[in-house]
């Protein structure tokens, strides 16, 4: 643990408190500040193609809380770091950006890739797509990096996950998805270091 300093002007009680306050926030030997992702949290959602004419149907994806968002035009700003939409007769995932919403949000797609084989985001991220859509496949893994939101402290970060299309269905405009995110900022590791 690092030292402490106070300028001889400090009252003795402040010191006194701020130690006890450390020893408290440690608790046992262990730093509540330092996280651990321990268990993998795997989910599965349901959304459907902004193309669709119905209104109110999920059609956008927020990793960071984990919730679907409906997007009645695609340049709808809202906090979602993907969006399903059909182009050409097939049905694409777009980041934030390919509908000129800003966002830290982008996807990379890993081709012929098995859900459970990605253990870690590639670090290189002019690989990932900031505004390009990428089509769904169901053998393609995709890596995400997410808009900035809070972490369990209110720290505001970006975080990877990584989404796996278990069943496309063009004609109805929806893709189902399995996915998982760290809640470890910036982490790249995408399942629990124990798993």
């Amino acid at each position: 643990m690092s030292k402490l300093r106070f300028s001889k002007s400090e009252p003795r009680h402040v010191v006194a408190f701020v130690g006890a306050l450390m020893v408290s926030l440690t608790g046992c030997g262990e730093n509540i500040f330092d996280l651990k992702w321990t268990q993998a949290r795997v989910d599965t959602v349901l959304i459907y193609s902004v193309a669709r004419p119905e209104l109110n149907l999920p059609s956008a994806f927020d990793f960071v809380n984990r919730l679907t968002w409906e997007v009645q035009e695609p340049g709808a700003t809202g906090l979602w770091d993907l969006l399903l939409d059909t182009r050409d007769g097939q049905l694409v995932f777009v980041p934030p950006g390919g509908v000129e919403v800003a966002s830290e949000a982008m996807i990379l797609e890993l081709p012929e890739m098995a859900f459970a084989d990605v253990i870690r985001a590639p670090k290189d991220t002019t690989l990932y797509s900031k505004d390009m859509p990428v089509t769904v496949k169901t053998s393609s893994v995709y890596v995400l990096r997410t808009h900035r939101g809070q972490n369990q402290f209110g720290i505001l970060c970006s975080f990877f996950g990584k989404i796996h299309a278990i069943e496309i269905e063009p004609e109805f405009g929806s893709v189902r998805f399995e996915y998982d995110v760290s809640r470890l900022c910036d982490d790249r590791a995408l399942i629990p270091p124990d798993a």
